[in-house]
């Protein structure tokens, strides 16, 4: 069973109900709670398992139980505050990279270790679990889920930075973007603020996300097409009936050969419900006359050659169909990404 705030009254229970059942060790003895105390109800945790956890040097969780990711992330950031400060304000201390995009809901964001923003000069010690970040670029804040952090856009920025895996990067400024986040043109904006697009790995994830695509899967499918002959298609192209009334947006698509390429995940197939608004989705294409190849991720990963066969054999068919395709793409602008950021 877990207790909160475990022996805490008056001015110190409300800075535990007002920080997810966190303290600092400035904030218990200025509410009057002497240093022995404070280790005299910590040392205990060890042995009994209770009432008090030391999480990081100087940030006490005073309950009973493990904390949970949003206790974690917010410990980051009462660790790295100014004492004296308010850590909810975001004045001295924020969020980012990794840990702030996981809030999010992000898909392979890493919730450790946490950046955490400090402003410049300040240079407190890294932890573990901790990296304080300091910087003189100090940006607007936001509250995720109680906890002061960064902007998704400047998140992303911070967690590509210090990101060392290509495919990392990769995945996680695409699903920033995918959840409607931040604009691809936006995240470009920064991580050239940043002067990160002399980085290979980064500027490639950045062309993918100005280009259209908005998965890993698709950049694989993009991979893959670039060392073809076969047309560039519109990644995420939004399409519409001569009417005006929204049709659909394949994950690419030729315009010129009315050809779509569809990339289901089973992921987001395990319902009935959802498979059947697939195959509405598909049928809707191909009643104005759009010619779909449906593929997984998989495929495109393991058997790409197979995936462009097909591509290949419908694009060509296309060229000689009496009818043309009756949906048009609109709103959609393919940019350019220019050598060294452009």
């Amino acid at each position: 069973m877990i207790t909160n705030s475990a022996g805490v009254g008056g001015r110190a229970a409300q800075v535990a109900r007002r920080q997810l059942n966190l303290a600092t060790r400035h904030q218990l003895t200025a509410a009057g709670i002497a240093p022995g105390t404070i280790t005299s109800r910590t040392s205990r945790t060890s042995r009994t398992g209770g009432p008090w956890q030391r999480l990081l040097p100087r940030v006490y969780l005073l309950q009973t139980g493990p904390p949970d990711h949003r206790q974690r992330a917010l410990a980051a950031v009462l660790y790295a505050a100014e004492p004296a400060s308010d850590p909810l304000s975001g004045d001295t201390a924020a969020l980012t990279g990794g840990a702030a995009l996981a809030l999010l809901g992000i898909r392979d964001a890493p919730y450790t270790p946490a950046d955490v923003l400090v402003r410049a000069p300040r240079r407190p010690a890294g932890t573990p679990e901790v990296r304080p970040l300091p910087t003189s670029r100090w940006p607007r804040t936001i509250t995720v889920s109680g906890i002061p952090s960064t902007r998704p856009v400047r998140a992303a920025a911070d967690f590509a930075a210090r990101a060392e895996d290509p495919g990392l990067v990769r995945s996680v400024l695409a699903g920033v973007v995918q959840s409607g986040w931040c604009h691809p043109q936006d995240l470009h904006a920064e991580l050239r603020g940043s002067r990160l697009l002399a980085r290979p790995a980064i500027r490639a994830a950045a062309a993918e996300l100005l280009a259209g695509v908005r998965s890993v899967a698709e950049a694989r499918a993009r991979d893959a097409l670039e060392a073809t002959d076969l047309p560039t298609p519109l990644w995420n192209a939004r399409l519409y009936t001569p009417a005006g009334a929204f049709l659909a947006t394949p994950d690419a698509y030729w315009p010129d050969e009315g050809v779509a390429l569809e990339i289901d995940s089973a992921e987001y197939h395990y319902t009935r419900d959802a498979w059947h608004a697939t195959l509405r989705r598909r049928l809707r294409l191909e009643s104005h006359g759009i010619l779909v190849i449906s593929a997984t991720p998989s495929m495109i990963r393991d058997t790409p050659t197979e995936v462009l066969a097909a591509l290949r054999t419908l694009l060509t068919l296309a060229t000689s169909r009496p009818t043309p395709p009756t949906a048009h793409a609109r709103g959609h602008q393919q940019l350019p990404l220019f050598p060294g950021g452009g």
